[in-house]
């Protein structure tokens, strides 16, 4: 069976339950989800997201690549977000699907590492008081 990719970055909201539905299938025994959210805390209100759409979108291309190679997952599906985000909007979804949940876990934990690290995606925390300071890479956790 060939892997299957698919990854997105996008302006408006997406659904964490359709997402899921796009990765069951008869031969996946895991999914593993990780999401990320934009938490209200040290006075931040909101997220504003910039991407370089078409080098993000192949920088997750690769990485998803390299997980399929080096966790046997069957599917991997990541949609991330740019523009304004409120407190409790979702910013990124990372699942992976796989036969076995050790896979599925790991490739999952690859990705967002992954993600992170590379791909040309910024996040500024725009605060109560108007200020906004960008979120560096290192950190976040």
């Amino acid at each position: 069976m060939q892997s299957e990719i698919i990854v997105e970055i996008k302006d408006e909201a997406f659904s964490l339950d359709e997402l899921v539905s796009e990765l069951r299938g008869d031969d996946i025994g895991a999914v593993v989800i990780f999401l990320g959210v934009v938490r209200k805390d040290d006075g931040v209100v909101r997220m504003e997201i910039e991407a370089y759409d078409e080098i993000a979108s192949a920088e997750l291309e690769q990485i998803c690549r390299e997980a399929i190679e080096r966790f046997s997952v069957s599917k991997i599906r990541i949609v991330h977000r740019k523009g304004r985000l409120s407190a409790g909007d979702n910013i990124v979804a990372v699942i992976a699907a796989a036969k076995h949940r050790r896979n599925a876990f790991r490739a999952c934990e690859y990705l967002i590492d992954e993600l992170k690290r590379r791909a040309p995606i910024w996040k500024k925390e725009i605060l109560e008081s108007g200020e906004g300071r960008w979120v560096l890479p290192e950190s976040e956790s």
